[in-house]
């Protein structure tokens, strides 16, 4: 998974509220707890370690969920990874004093561990549930419509001309990055969200 690419939109039957729901029911067990504040169009969801947590170093990740037009733009902020770390060293540092001692601290690697893929498995999820919904990063059908600039006209996106009055169409065909979804203009060859050649 692209660990730069903080922010994706997905186009289809798919909304904010479904997406906070499938996180909150993947991560809000264990040593996770989810919280969202916000509007149903316009979510802000944290996902972190619970303050007393049993094992491992604590974890937090931000995720914005917000309606757009047939489509949710997700957008995550980098994961505070910095109490995972210590409890990294503090394994390193236990172990390196007495082999014995990566016995007694084995949950707290293996939470650490979990805790490190945090980012993955958000991304994982919400392609789950997007999939799910027969959603994508494409351009939906519902937006995939250009307006002549001649006649002012909505056609389909990809005719080569207007049906109406036959003006030709090829500049003004828009699509989306196949990689995270945002729109492209014509003539753009790499994608201003992610990078990745269009």
């Amino acid at each position: 998974m692209d660990r730069s690419n903080n922010t994706r939109a997905y186009y289809g039957n798919i909304n904010a509220l479904d997406l906070a729901r499938a996180l909150k029911a993947a991560f809000h067990r264990g040593n996770y707890a989810v919280q969202t504040y916000g509007k149903p169009e316009k979510i802000i969801l944290q996902i972190s370690t619970h303050r007393q947590i049993n094992r491992g170093g604590q974890t937090a990740l931000t995720v914005h969920l917000t309606d757009i037009p047939d489509g949710v733009v997700v957008s995550m902020q980098q994961q505070k990874w910095l109490g995972v770390a210590a409890s990294l060293g503090v394994s390193a540092l236990a172990t390196a004093v007495n082999p014995w001692n990566l016995l007694s601290r084995i949950d707290d690697i293996a939470q650490d561990i979990e805790s490190l893929n945090l980012v993955d498995d958000t991304w994982k999820t919400l392609e789950q549930r997007v999939h799910l919904a027969g959603a994508s990063t494409r351009l939906s059908q519902k937006l995939a419509r250009v307006k002549c600039p001649y006649c002012l006209s909505a056609i389909q996106t990809g005719e080569s001309q207007c049906t109406a009055c036959g003006a030709p169409l090829g500049e003004v065909q828009p699509f989306a990055c196949p990689q995270c979804g945002f729109l492209a203009s014509p003539g753009e060859t790499v994608c201003r969200n992610c990078r990745q050649p269009l």
